[in-house]
């Protein structure tokens, strides 16, 4: 009889090794009530990279208050969503790789330029902190 491999502490659909989407500061974290998802600054036109493999399951503008945004599909545990951009560099059902780039901030639908990112787990917005490697 063979042996038995040992259970994985993780389920595979947890297991993502996430990048951040842009190299601009914090503006904001997440925020159960308030946002949904971190603010990150930029300047017009700066690159916003796919933080980990997927498919594009959405990109337009017809989600009020997001602006121009892109989500993503990672597994069937992870979604993210990239808001406020300028321009969109990707289309729905294309597949991208970790650190593509898929749009250039923008504010579209926002106050000023900037990134709002958020990862949903199972459809509910967490905290893309918790997730992102510490920089």
């Amino acid at each position: 009889i063979a042996p038995v491999p040992p259970v994985a502490s993780t389920t595979p659909d947890e297991d993502i090794a996430w990048m951040w989407p842009s190299s601009g500061s914090l503006i904001s974290g997440y925020d159960d009530v308030k946002s949904k998802g971190l603010k990150i600054a930029g300047k017009l036109g700066d690159p916003v990279y796919a933080s980990a493999d997927g498919r594009v399951v959405y990109a337009g503008s017809a989600v009020r208050g997001y602006g121009n945004l892109v989500i993503l599909k990672h597994n069937d545990t992870f979604l993210t969503a990239y808001a406020h951009n300028q321009a969109l560099l990707v289309k729905e059902d294309q597949q991208v790789r970790k650190g593509q780039k898929i749009a250039e901030m923008g504010k579209t639908d926002a106050d000023r330029v900037k990134l709002h990112f958020e990862i949903r787990r199972q459809g509910k917005p967490v905290d893309p902190a918790k997730f992102l490697p510490a920089r």
